[in-house]
């Protein structure tokens, strides 16, 4: 184990904060406290540098192992990047009216376009490079590539990185343990580019299971140069993991396909231990990075207990953030979150209807969010809240836009219309997700498409809006972004509203059971 030396790499992304491989590090140094280890933050580099600052971090440290975190591929978001915002050059190519305003969007999503197939060939060939400049030094050194984006895309990326190349899938602590103790790990949610192809739904497999303990920052800070770049802005949210795990059978996520549908509780003392070590060195606010922070009912005593136990830790002047079920909070749980500094949430109700709640599989009642955020407002929450919604998923129709609407407005009679954001997405269609299945049987995907491609023929049915109300959505939502560009969703629910109505309430809560004839059968 002396001689191995694992460089993990976290390829070029957003600053977001690489919890993926600081607990991949973390892990195995308790496994095996003399490996040595670093990390290389590509995050932290200017892209003019990505080059010859890998080079210079093999030359170093001569690794023999070299783990390649992949996290972003999929671009159908409404926000910027990548030379500009994707969502509204593809709107305005697809659906305006105006031939200078198409030409706009034609160009605009050449641009990014062209930055999508950059990047994918730029980070295929840091890959190579990091491995190439490797073999220098040791001639059996070899690569794991895994990641988000690896997780989702496994089957395709596969077929561009180098012979020999580990592609791992989901969690991949037990993946790398056995590849150090020399056992067989290809029963894992892996295979190896040119020997082995991946199994069949490979990616539905259960992860193994891991009991995990705090993140050891002491040593982490030892072997990562960039670590302190993350402690530098006191605006900064660093992540800390509570569970892994979502139950859930949502329509359109990927979560639950990645993580597994077991969900694994992180004890509440180490959670904690671990956002002590952050707390010690100034960080004061914290990203809870599960699928869902409660993702249900019978894991409220978890969350209740990991609140309480940062209030009796002292930790009474930190904020912290996460993507909620609100369906499952209670009136004590509500207390606490409101006293240990929740100052921010999401909830993806994706649709203020009930009707296509239950279409989407999404499993949730929105009569009692409602009264669970309610109870969040009475103990004394007055922050943000993001609203995530998917228009145009299954089944949508102007009736259950106008209860979506209604839905919204009792959201900002709740919290406050200032307080409450809408975030208008359209749905990235992403392989291995019941969406998917659902385009296969209505015709609108062949299997064996490409979901890495960006041609527009292919990129008009991932980035989910079909028709008869993909043009609606579409004009609406080009004149959200002509009339007020800083508020695009909560100009999109005012155009929409102004259009179709306000549904009465009820309607939006409602969703009468649809009971089908039975058939008779004949002998």
């Amino acid at each position: 184990m002396t001689e191995t030396r694992i460089l993990y790499v976290r390829l070029p992304c957003n600053p977001i904060f690489p919890i993926g491989v600081v607990y991949l590090a973390d892990h195995l140094h308790k496994l095996f406290p003399g490996l040595q280890q670093r990390i290389f933050d590509l995050g932290t580099v200017p892209p003019l540098d990505f080059g010859t600052a890998l080079d210079t971090c093999v030359d170093e440290f001569k690794p023999t192992l070299l783990v390649f975190s992949w996290r972003d591929i999929q671009i159908y978001a409404p926000v910027g990047g990548r030379g500009g915002n994707p969502l509204q050059h593809a709107f305005e190519f697809y659906y305006a009216a105006n031939p200078l305003i198409r030409l706009r969007g034609a160009m605009g999503g050449l641009r990014v376009t062209t930055a999508y197939y950059t990047e994918l060939w730029r980070n295929q060939g840091l890959i190579r490079r990091g491995l190439n400049r490797a073999k220098k030094y040791h001639s059996e050194a070899r690569a794991v590539v895994g990641g988000g984006a690896v997780s989702v895309f496994y089957e395709q990326l596969g077929k561009s990185l180098p012979q020999g190349t580990i592609v791992s899938v989901g969690e991949g602590e037990t993946l790398l343990e056995k590849l150090l103790r020399g056992q067989d790990f290809r029963d894992e949610r892996c295979y190896v580019v040119g020997e082995t192809a991946p199994r069949d739904r490979m990616i539905h497999e259960a992860p193994t299971a891991i009991e995990k303990t705090a993140c050891n920052y002491d040593y982490i800070e030892t072997i990562w140069p960039e670590f302190t770049y993350y402690l530098q802005e006191k605006d900064f949210y660093i992540g800390v993991q509570t569970k892994r795990g979502c139950p859930h059978n949502c329509c359109y996520c990927i979560y639950t396909v990645i993580e597994g549908k077991q969900v694994r509780i992180n004890p509440a003392d180490e959670v904690v231990a671990e956002i002590r070590q952050l707390y010690d060195r100034g960080i004061r606010n914290f990203w809870f990075t599960d699928a869902q922070f409660i993702p249900a009912r019978r894991f409220i005593d978890d969350a209740l207990e990991l609140l309480q136990k940062i209030i009796d830790a002292g930790m009474n002047d930190i904020h912290w953030a996460a993507y909620i079920r609100a369906d499952n909070l209670t009136p004590q749980l509500c207390d606490l979150m409101v006293k240990t500094g929740m100052n921010y949430f999401e909830i993806g109700i994706t649709s203020g209807s009930q009707e296509l709640v239950r279409k989407m599989r999404m499993g949730y009642n929105l009569r009692t969010v409602l009264q669970n955020c309610r109870d969040l407002k009475a103990a004394g929450f007055n922050d943000l809240v993001s609203v995530n919604y998917s228009f145009n998923v299954i089944d949508e129709r102007p009736e259950t836009i106008r209860q979506t609407i209604a839905y919204h407005r009792e959201l900002e009679k709740i919290f406050g219309a200032d307080k409450v954001e809408p975030a208008i997405f359209f749905i990235g269609l992403q392989p291995h997700t019941h969406l998917e299945e659902y385009a296969f049987e209505n015709n609108i995907l062949k299997p064996g498409y490409n979901p890495m491609s960006l041609m527009p023929w292919t990129a008009k049915k991932l980035l989910w809006n079909p028709e008869p109300l993909g043009s609606f959505f579409g004009e609406v939502c080009l004149l959200a972004w002509r009339q007020n560009p800083n508020d695009f969703g909560r100009e999109v629910m005012r155009i929409l509203e102004e259009r179709l109505g306000c549904a009465d309430l009820e309607a939006a809560l409602n969703a009468p059971i649809e009971s089908k004839e039975k058939q008779l059968v004949s002998v």
